[in-house]
C-alpha cells in the first residue's frame, strides 16, 4: 500500500514494511522507491511524522538517483538531426545503399542503408558496439587502481535500461547503460567509479562519498554534467 506526504512543491509517495525492530528506517532505493521500515506497533501517524522530519534528506537522495535516469529521446532520425557521441555533437546523414552499415567522419555520422525507415535501429546498434568496447578501455585502469581496495567486478555488462546510467549487482557485475556512450568520458568515468565504490561500500554511506571523493575529485562536476545531458 502506498502513502503519500506534501512537503513544499514535492509530493513523496512511500510505503511500509512492518518489522520486528525497535526503531523506524528510511530507505530511498536507486529506482526511487521509498521503503519506511517500521516496529510492528507503529502508528501511521508516527510514521508519517518521521518521513515528514526525513523529508529534505529524502528529497536529497532523490535528486541524487536522478542523475542515473536517462532523458527521454524523442529524436527523429533524419539527416541533419544532431546527435551525441562520446560528448561531441554530429550530424548523422542517412544515404541509400546496397548494405547497411555506420561511421563517423569529421562532424558526421553517416548511416548506410537499404532502408532508410532503420536508421534508428542501425545507429542504435552502433553505440552498442561502440559502448561496449570503448566502457571496456575506460574501465580498465579504473579497476586497476580499486584492486587496492581488495574488489574487482566479475565483468562489465551493457544493458538497456530505462531509469539508470549503471548499476553494481551483489555478484559484483557492474552494468552499464549504452546510452551512457552519448556522454563525455569523465561522465563514463564518473558512473563507472560510482559503481566500483558500491563493491567496497555498498550503501551511500559517509564513507562511500569520502572513497568517491578520493578517487573522483571532480565527481560533482561530471554528475553535474551528466544531470544536464539530453
Amino acid at each position: 500500500m502506498w502513502y503519500t506526504i506534501n512537503f513544499g512543491s514535492k509530493e513523496i509517495t512511500y510505503t511500509i514494511l512492518y518489522t520486528k525492530r525497535k526503531t523506524l528506517g528510511i530507505t530511498v532505493n536507486p529506482d526511487m522507491e521509498i521503503v519506511v521500515k517500521a516496529p510492528e506497533e507503529a502508528t501511521l501517524e508516527l510514521i508519517e511524522a518521521k518521513v515528514r522530519k526525513r523529508a529534505p534528506w529524502i528529497i536529497k537522495q532523490l535528486n541524487f538517483f536522478l542523475t542515473f535516469h536517462p532523458k527521454p529521446n524523442d529524436k527523429k532520425y533524419a539527416t541533419g538531426e544532431s546527435h551525441f557521441y562520446l560528448g561531441k555533437q554530429y550530424r548523422i546523414e542517412i544515404i541509400e545503399d546496397k548494405k547497411n552499415e555506420v561511421h563517423y567522419k569529421g562532424r558526421y555520422i553517416q548511416i548506410n542503408t537499404k532502408n532508410k525507415n532503420k536508421a534508428k535501429e542501425l545507429l542504435n546498434d552502433w553505440y552498442r558496439i561502440k559502448a561496449k568496447e570503448k566502457f571496456q578501455l575506460i574501465a580498465e585502469p579504473i579497476i586497476e587502481k580499486f584492486k587496492k581496495y581488495n574488489v574487482e567486478p566479475t565483468g562489465i555488462y551493457i544493458q538497456e535500461m530505462k531509469t539508470r546510467w549503471g548499476s553494481c549487482t551483489p555478484e559484483g557485475k557492474i552494468i552499464l547503460n549504452p546510452e551512457l556512450i552519448k556522454t563525455p568520458k569523465g561522465c563514463i568515468e564518473y558512473v563507472i567509479i560510482h559503481e566500483l565504490c558500491h563493491l567496497v561500500h555498498h550503501n551511500h554511506t559517509q564513507k562511500f562519498f569520502d572513497l568517491q571523493a578520493k578517487e573522483n575529485p571532480l565527481w560533482e562536476r561530471w554528475k553535474k554534467k551528466l544531470e544536464g545531458f539530453g
